[in-house]
């Protein structure tokens, strides 16, 4: 009985060092609006939390996203590897206007990709964009 109360303590234990440990990563919050729209974006400016980005997450809020900064622009291109929720990416100049938007299907491997040099890429649940009538040339604010 000792040994199953202990197991069990050490299994609790586990959880929230876990835990702690999940919410000591956590990001940056930046707010943007992009015309009437807020959005909270995460913001990934370092290698290892850009090549995390949105991975193994089960959901996200409506108008919640993540925001890629690069150092310069750039060819950027995005996959979905590992990331269970349907996204749409913008890919923004430096000027944090919309160059282009794709849609991107969970878990796969095809590269979404920037069609001129971007020095951010704003990722959103699938088809946010369209939705809130957000196009290419759109300024997002909050960024600069």
């Amino acid at each position: 009985m000792k040994s199953s109360l202990l197991q069990r303590s050490m299994a609790l234990l586990l959880c929230l060092a876990a835990a702690a440990a999940s919410a000591e990563s956590r990001l940056p919050i930046v707010e943007l609006s992009a015309g009437m729209h807020v959005v909270r974006a995460e913001v990934a400016a370092r290698n290892e939390d850009r090549a995390q980005g949105l991975m193994f997450r089960k959901k996200m809020g409506a108008n919640e996203g993540m925001l890629f900064v690069f150092d310069e622009p750039q060819k950027i291109c995005m996959w979905m590897k590992n990331t269970y929720i349907p996204l749409s990416v913008a890919f923004l100049d430096e000027k944090a206007r919309i160059i282009n938007i794709e849609d991107m299907a969970p878990q796969r491997l095809d590269s979404h990709c920037a069609q001129q040099p971007a020095r951010y890429a704003l990722e959103m649940n699938l088809g946010w964009f369209r939705q809130k009538n957000i196009k290419p040339g759109t300024e997002i604010v909050g960024i600069r």
